[in-house]
């Protein structure tokens, strides 16, 4: 037994040994001691957490204040609320929000149990393993990158796409400044950034799967179809119905960074979202109260939204988040 292996083994037996009557905080010094390298690794995601998620939740009460930057804030009740309902162009984002979430849920949700589900069908791994690494790739990129490669290939005048058009007897296309094809490229964007990435999880449940299953559905003499129907797609069903009520849960966020770097002057009453609107008019407006409404309309719907997807997946598959 190695020496690390040996104080390890003499810190779990003082903790074992601790008596039931003893001091909770003493019981807890002792365990942070014996596992003092697995805490200081979580230390930066737990300080993370703390500064941009739990702390916001208490500053969220400026929503319901006028904002000062010398003295204490106003309180000022709904009045930002109000001034949100009033405004068409909120509701104007609002709508772009909920069409361009529903139509990655409808688009991109669907794909990557496809892509599992294909490769999964591949025998050779080699031949596999290189599929699954050209398809995770693109989750690596930042928006930045892929909103530059989307806006080069979509270009009217050097774009690969419009030359293909040209080799077609097509006429060029404006894809990135049309509305009627912007959020198109946004759901195709995302399907192709983050597909192959998520498709992981799924693969991880198909492997999951009891070989057993398998060999008894073609002693029955199912074929490759039959297995995917009645044996591969049940298996990973809980998989699915987690995934799919997380992805309600943030069904209101749109995508900040890919919007952001896709959006431009011709297109973004077709594309502004809900976050978008935020950084606008609190960060470069300056109007913090009405913004931080703004995110909490948000963050409240999508509360509502994962708590009701997990009642109406627990009521119909009997699983759930919880």
């Amino acid at each position: 037994m190695s020496l690390d292996e040996k104080q390890l083994a003499a810190h779990l037996s003082v903790i074992g040994n601790v008596p039931k009557t003893a001091n909770l905080r003493t019981a807890l010094g002792m365990k942070i001691r014996a596992w003092w390298p697995y805490y200081l690794m979580l230390l930066p995601g737990l300080v993370y957490f703390i500064v941009f998620h739990y702390y916001p939740i208490y500053q969220a009460k400026l929503a319901f204040e006028d904002f000062r930057i010398f003295g204490d804030n106003l309180w000022v009740g709904t009045k930002h609320f109000e001034t949100l309902f009033d405004s068409r162009a909120f509701f104007q984002v609002l709508a772009n929000t909920l069409i361009i979430s529903a139509m990655k849920m409808a688009f991109v949700f669907p794909v990557p149990i496809l892509l599992a589900l294909l490769i999964n069908e591949v025998r050779a791994s080699g031949l596999r393993r290189f599929i699954q690494s050209a398809i995770y790739l693109p989750h690596f990129l930042s928006w930045v990158v892929i909103a530059g490669i989307f806006i080069a290939a979509l270009s009217p005048s050097s774009g690969v796409v419009n030359e293909i058009r040209g080799w077609a007897g097509l006429s060029p296309r404006g894809f990135m400044t049309e509305s009627g094809s912007i959020r198109w490229v946004v759901v195709f964007s995302e399907m192709w950034r983050s597909a192959g990435w998520d498709s992981l999880l799924y693969f991880a449940a198909i492997m999951a799967i009891d070989p057993q299953l398998y060999d008894a559905a073609e002693m029955d003499g199912a074929n490759r179809w039959q297995k995917i129907i009645n044996v591969t797609l049940p298996g990973i069903t809980p998989t699915i119905a987690t995934l799919f009520i997380l992805n309600v849960g943030l069904f209101m966020n749109a995508g900040f960074d890919q919007v952001f770097n896709l959006a431009n002057d011709a297109v973004r009453d077709q594309i502004d979202i809900i976050d978008t609107y935020v950084y606008r008019i609190g960060l470069q407006s300056g109007q913090f109260s009405l913004a931080t409404a703004a995110g909490l309309f948000k963050g409240v719907i999508g509360m509502v939204l994962i708590v009701a997807a997990h009642t109406i997946s627990k009521r119909l598959t009997g699983k759930g988040v919880w």
